[in-house]
């Protein structure tokens, strides 16, 4: 490791990079003086509003100057403005709608240095891989650009060239930050309980996956994979004869932004349709496959002439565990049902709290703050009200978000924007509970149908009035056919795993000394438009088909003795 240079490393290693420049202060001399130098301006002016009382009227203004300031640094500090624009546990509420708006664009770099470095990392002339390459790059971003070619076979291609002497920039940088974030966290209020290191070193080492275009192309293939079944969905196939860490070469998209509203209406696409494919897809990839695109921008989504979605640059992609999985589907769930209580556990689980936090004061806390956010009406949920709100929380109670929900949020957040750019009157729920109601109902693993279990029994008593909200919202999804619901969940009734079901079923119609025959009735009146009666003679006919004959003896008993009683309870009333 002695011998180590900034430019070699591949992955973020705290302590190699801190080996490097504690040999070599005076490399790190200059950069730390211009950022101490730019923030102390910064710092001098927020307390000048302070001592002339114009904290209030200069909000807005020192805020613009807060993102002017880290875009001027360059790269790195682009970078943390957009992790900080996602972090209310760290930044005040009216910095973090200004850093929102921080863009990850910079002047491009000189031609020959890009077409050199494309040369450098291919092994071979440009000539030899590209027919045509466009004579400036058609984007640039603070960490590479892009230009626009043709291979020497004919297939369209856009070609992503990395910064010069990135990685030396980025080490560099890191290191004076977990330097400062050593001795400046006793002195900052964040109520976190917890290293601002860690919070430096989280980043870094998104950082330094994001840079490297082998791993963006594998998280690409992983992507394309996952959805691969998906009609709608398109992910640009990788090149990999021409890709190296710093040169990405992958199929071009002719597409176009989805914020473009008017040029998609010109192409005869519906907005509608892609804000629910959008949406349909952000959350199969937190619910379904954990794997997710952590920053979907309006630059990094496309409409097709087709009408498909495609994603594009997947260097900031996240995995989520089953547990965290499960556990976000729960605290979906119990935010819309306002069970606060088992939210604030939620939040445990999830690592939003420590596990000695104290949460009954936070119960009323998150009711006061989240039940204004989601309003009476569950169709008024929005990500962004939601996340404005909980910044409240923040401060008061020692919430932190993990770096992993941090991208989780910035994907909702900037997913619903973009269908809000195409539907002013889009509300997140209309689109995203139907399909979680859908999977909670379909229950393909044992994990969604213990999570169904737990929405419909709250305190041991069955609870109608969500199954009948569940189905309600699920058939407003066109992919919700209620008949195959019910024989998978009669099937589970049936199975040794439903026992507990069967038994709480019982109970429930039988609560409170009466049979619960209205709210049977309104179930059936919700979804009786959907059953025909051939369909249902089909469905009955295959479930008893598909039943073994041990099956049917196990069920026989318990119909007989059900029969029994029948007759022992008619024999007294005759």
């Amino acid at each position: 490791m002695g011998q180590y240079q900034p430019a070699q490393l591949k992955r973020y290693n705290p302590e190699a990079i801190a080996r490097h420049y504690r040999y070599r202060p005076w490399s790190a001399w200059g950069r730390l003086l211009r950022i101490i130098w730019s923030f102390a301006g910064f710092i001098l002016s927020l307390k000048w509003d302070e001592w002339q009382n114009q904290v209030e009227q200069n909000r807005g203004k020192r805020a613009t100057q807060l993102r002017q300031l880290l875009t001027s640094l360059g790269p790195t500090f682009i970078k943390v403005g957009q992790a900080l624009s996602t972090r209310p546990d760290l930044i005040r509420k009216d910095f973090l709608e200004e850093l929102v708006k921080l863009q990850d664009q910079l002047p491009p770099f000189d031609n020959a240095i890009a077409y050199a470095i494309i040369e450098k990392e291919l092994d071979c002339p440009i000539s030899a891989v590209y027919s045509e390459l466009s004579p400036k790059p058609v984007a640039a971003a603070s960490l590479g650009q892009v230009y626009r070619g043709r291979l020497i076979s004919g297939e369209e291609v856009a070609v992503k060239v990395q910064r010069p002497n990135l990685r030396p920039v980025l080490t560099l940088d890191l290191y004076l930050m977990r330097w400062a974030a050593g001795w400046l966290a006793p002195w900052l209020p964040l109520n976190l309980g917890h290293d601002l290191t860690l919070i430096v070193d989280e980043f870094g080492t998104k950082l330094f996956e994001e840079i490297d275009y082998i791993n963006e192309s594998r998280n690409a293939e992983k992507f394309a994979n996952n959805f691969r079944n998906d009609p709608q969905v398109k992910v640009p196939a990788i090149y990999w004869r021409y890709t190296s860490s710093r040169v990405l070469t992958l199929e071009w998209i002719n597409g176009l932004k989805l914020t473009d509203t008017k040029s998609i209406r010109a192409a005869g696409l519906d907005p509608e349709a892609l804000i629910q494919i959008a949406v349909t897809c952000g959350l199969r990839q937190l619910l379904e496959f954990g794997f997710f695109h952590a920053d979907p921008h309006p630059g990094n989504l496309f409409a097709m002439p087709d009408g498909r979605m495609a994603y594009i640059d997947f260097g900031m992609m996240d995995q989520l565990e089953e547990t965290s999985k499960e556990n976000l589907v729960d605290a979906l769930v119990h935010l819309v049902n306002k069970d606060y209580l088992d939210l604030a556990t939620d939040f445990v689980k999830l690592g939003f709290l420590t596990a000695d936090t104290n949460i009954e004061p936070i119960v009323p806390a998150l009711e006061a703050v989240l039940g204004d956010a989601i309003g009476k009406n569950v169709g008024d949920f929005n990500f962004k009200t939601i996340t404005d709100e909980f910044s409240e929380l923040m401060y008061e109670y020692p919430f932190r978000v993990p770096a992993k929900f941090a991208l989780i949020i910035r994907s909702l957040v900037t997913q619903e924007g973009i269908a809000l750019s195409l539907n002013p009157n889009f509300k997140i729920v209309e689109v995203g509970y139907p399909y979680i109601a859908r999977r909670l109902l379909t229950g393909e693993s044992p994990q969604l149908r213990r999570r169904l279990l737990n929405v419909l029994f709250k305190d041991g008593k069955f609870q109608w009035q969500r199954l009948e909200n569940l189905i309600a919202i699920a058939r407003t999804d066109i992919n919700f056919d209620v008949l195959p619901t019910a024989q998978m969940g009669l099937q589970f009734l049936l199975s040794e795993e439903g026992k507990f079901l069967r038994r709480q079923l019982v109970l429930a119609l039988t609560e409170d000394d009466r049979l619960h025959t209205e709210e049977v009735q309104r179930l059936w009146d919700l979804v009786k438009d959907d059953i025909k009666p051939n369909r249902l003679i089909d469905v009955a006919i295959r479930l008893l088909t598909e039943f073994s004959r041990e099956g049917v003896a196990a069920i026989l008993p318990r119909a007989t003795a059900f029969v029994n009683l029948g007759d022992s309870a008619s024999g007294i009333t005759h």
